[in-house]
């Protein structure tokens, strides 16, 4: 437990000056949106309290955008709003307008009808009667669902890393990803606190007399205008901005390896890898971490960096699966080896177009493949015994789980059932190790950094050697996981830097190299 400790405080410290940062663009998003949701909800939710019979169905409406899940919401206001603070922002909003509108409706129609007619017969406006006396005591109900509003926002803030938009969910996901506890407490535990923070100022500020608060607001709208200069953490000095998900910012292979290897330092912000490829071809983005055999490069008119210095290593696609499958059932690697030799770089990439470009579903492109090269069988009859197969949150990944369902449905009776869409490489490799799953595809390069990390001393006898690679992961993981990696399906998914095709001939950039120095040269001038 002291080690943990320990290891986390280190982690802090190491990265303090990154948190503080993600942690001012949090607060910026944060109070935004607050400040919107507030502006609007306040005086529609008096608005309602004077008209009551229109409450119903805008309430209604309020609970209905709440119910909606926040990054499927995210995911929809990207092709409005483009990504970034905009989107973000914009979700958050509606997230916290129920709990302000409901509150301030409820709170100003329970005020009693004799202290109203007792202040109007005393000859006060309707406008006095609302100020001094039906807000005053409806305060502690509005203050609640600001309260309320403030906390749910501050969570739901976490998510808008997904869209480039910066805040403490960067170390969240990039946690999730790499399996890094201290990375994910580097993002949960300043969010944990900043709610418990500003819920403790906002229960101070129920006790406010309204009419000598008017320093108080404009002290919102200063801070919630001051916030807003932290859009998002612009890193490095360079001119292009990149998208980086979560995963490849913190692996070897990806961005370290970039730092170390080519001295490349980017303008970068985290991003899912669902959306990075729309990002960079709507121009949002000027480079992304992407998939070589991705069907969108060609589908968007990207294209790929040519990696000089090899920091990519051989990523062969191959069955990962438990070892008390093969003994206990031999045909399935058989069964599941069947695959091996026939779907080779251009075949992958063209079936990612199918689901990437032509939106089709990656079952039913499994399907065509397997009619085509003759391995589609009709399932047999399922048994009670369950076969588990697991897919990472990526096209390809469905696409690989949905063959190899169907061609085990096809020559066995276990009742195979797939859970796709489980996130990174750790979640993935976690389930197959605790037995929540029993397979699924994965990378020989992913195994090799990303699982095993060898010595620089292990990789330079490998040489990135296709071959090598695979036998020392297949060697590794039998002896340390009791997992078996099959034979490789047949093609090469390496990680690569994507740019569009005509900012390549524009600057000239064909290749990470290019990159590097393209990117130092705008740094001078």
């Amino acid at each position: 437990m002291n080690a943990f400790f320990s290891e986390l405080f280190h982690f802090f410290s190491q990265n303090l000056y990154k948190i503080g940062d993600q942690l001012l663009v949090h607060i910026g998003i944060t109070f935004i949106s607050l400040f919107l949701s507030i502006f609007v909800a306040l005086p529609l939710g008096v608005f309602l309290s004077k008209f009551p019979k229109l409450a119903p169905p805008i309430l209604s409406f309020a609970s209905i955008l709440q119910t909606i899940p926040s990054i499927a919401l995210l995911g929809l206001m990207i092709p409005i709003l483009g990504i970034g603070l905009k989107p973000a922002v914009f979700v958050l909003f509606l997230y916290a307008l129920l709990p302000i509108l409901r509150n301030t409706y409820t709170g100003i129609s329970q005020v009693d009808g004799s202290v109203k007619e007792a202040a109007l017969a005393m000859g006060m406006t309707p406008f006095q009667v609302l100020w001094k006396v039906e807000l005053p005591l409806a305060i502690p109900i509005i203050f609640a669902g600001i309260r309320i509003a403030t906390v749910i926002n501050v969570g739901v803030a976490t998510l808008a890393a997904y869209i480039g938009a910066g805040g403490l969910g960067e170390f969240i996901f990039g946690g999730i990803s790499l399996n890094n506890p201290y990375m994910m407490l580097g993002g949960a535990i300043p969010a944990a606190l900043l709610a418990i923070f500003l819920d403790y100022l906002l229960s101070k500020a129920e006790f406010l007399n309204l009419s000598k608060s008017k320093n108080w607001f404009w002290g919102l709208i200063l801070l919630a205008g001051l916030s807003g200069l932290y859009e998002v953490p612009r890193i490095g000095s360079g001119k292009i901005l990149a998208g980086l998900t979560p995963e490849f910012y913190g692996r070897k292979d990806g961005y370290l390896g970039l730092k170390s290897i080519y001295q490349l330092k980017l303008n970068y912000v985290i991003i899912s890898d669902a959306i990075m490829y729309k990002a960079i071809r709507d121009g949002d983005l000027d480079l992304i971490s992407g998939y070589s055999t991705d069907g969108r490069i060609r589908a968007y008119h990207l294209m790929t960096l040519v990696d000089n210095r090899h920091i990519f290593p051989p990523y062969q696609a191959a069955p990962l699966i438990s070892t008390q499958w093969i003994r206990h059932y031999p045909i399935l690697k058989e069964i599941i080896q069947s695959l091996s030799g026939k779907i080779n770089d251009s075949i992958m990439t063209e079936l990612n177009f199918e689901v990437d470009f032509k939106k089709k579903d990656p079952n039913e492109v499994a399907l065509e493949f397997l009619k085509r090269n003759h391995l589609f069988k009709k399932p047999l009859e399922e048994g009670s015994e369950k076969f588990i197969i697991g897919s990472k949150i990526f096209p390809e990944q469905y696409i690989l789980s949905a063959i190899y369902a169907s061609l085990i449905r096809g020559n066995t009776h276990l009742k195979v059932i797939t859970k796709t869409g489980l996130g990174g490489t750790q979640v993935c490799f976690n389930a197959l190790v605790h037995h929540e799953i029993d397979m699924y595809p994965e990378y020989t390069g992913t195994g090799l950094l990303v699982i095993l990390k060898p010595s620089e001393k292990v990789l330079g006898q490998l040489n990135s050697d296709p071959q090598k690679v695979f036998q020392y992961v297949q060697d590794e993981f039998s002896n340390k996981f009791q997992l078996n990696w099959l034979q490789p399906i047949g093609f090469n998914n390496s990680y690569c830097l994507v740019m569009r095709k005509g900012e390549i001939d524009k600057e000239n950039i064909h290749s990470i190299e290019d990159l590097a120095r393209f990117i130092k040269s705008s740094a001078l001038k």
